[in-house]
């Protein structure tokens, strides 16, 4: 049992890798992400450096910010990424993606709705969790009566979360999943930030973590990712934190089920509540 138990410890110890990375602003031009394709393509050798090996392109659709972003020219934009990075040797791996608005998604028609879905398949939609005050189980109810299924960006970083953690619980039954972004775990210790992506890592209520990624080095790298993850790891151990960021992404960006979680360690659980 203890060779077991030292085999396990010394693989935790390993640096993580193979992350799939739901939620990342690498196409070049059109939102708050890179400028130029030379800046997306450090971003992409970023992310590969530190562990990336998939990432869903995700710019905002939010048309009274970002009017460049038009739904019918992200697959065409992740093409014309993918084949940069093939031409840069870059062994990343991409697929189109977006961070929907709430409101533009209750407003837009169905196919423009595909278009926005991971990989366009009409499967899995990534929601850009509403501002505070937000009643947001009963504004999801039309998307997923259309049979899409959800994932809420950071809710972390809204008020509402924020103050009543547990309102995720009651979406979460709903088959609404939740991603958190790996710069949420490395705020300062007693941000409303950091200690709601706790609390939501140690109750087991968000299932992805992901770079959110909008340049290389400076605001949310994509390095973001693997530092996440391994602040997660104390957190919830080391199998679960690579679950959310590896296997659970994975089946999100290609519409399956996600596969079993594994449990949350009972001393990291422990752990955490002797912070709060």
């Amino acid at each position: 049992m203890r060779v077991a138990t030292l085999e396990r410890e010394m693989d935790e110890l390993q640096p993580m890798s193979g992350f799939v990375d739901i939620h990342a602003h690498l196409l070049p031009g059109i939102d708050d992400g890179p400028g130029d394709l030379q800046e997306a393509l450090e971003m992409a050798r970023a992310a590969v450096d530190a562990g990336t090996e998939t990432i869903a392109v995700t710019p905002h659709v939010r048309p009274e910010y970002f009017p460049d972003v038009h739904v019918e020219e992200l697959a065409d934009r992740c093409e014309s990424l993918r084949q940069e990075l093939v031409r840069a040797q870059i062994p990343l791996q991409i697929m189109a993606g977006a961070e929907v608005s709430l409101l533009w998604a209750l407003s837009a028609p169905e196919d423009h709705l595909r278009l926005v879905t991971y990989n366009q398949a009409g499967s899995d939609l990534l929601i850009e969790t509403p501002g505070d005050g937000v009643v947001i189980g009963q504004l999801l109810s039309p998307l997923l009566e259309l049979g899409l299924r959800v994932t809420l960006a950071h809710p972390e970083r809204s008020r509402t979360f924020q103050r009543h953690p547990e309102q995720l619980q009651a979406l979460r039954d709903e088959g609404v999943l939740a991603q958190i972004n790996g710069d949420a775990l490395l705020a300062p210790r007693h941000s409303a930030v950091r200690k709601c992506a706790e609390y939501l890592c140690a109750e087991g209520l968000v299932q992805v973590i992901a770079s959110d990624g909008h340049g290389a080095r400076s605001w949310r790298p994509m390095s973001s990712l693997a530092a996440g993850v391994e602040a997660a790891a104390q957190l919830v151990g080391a199998a679960r934190a690579r679950w959310m960021a590896s296997e659970a992404p994975a089946a999100i960006v290609n519409g399956l089920p996600l596969p079993p979680a594994p449990e949350i360690e009972s001393h990291a659980r422990g752990w955490w509540r002797g912070r709060r």
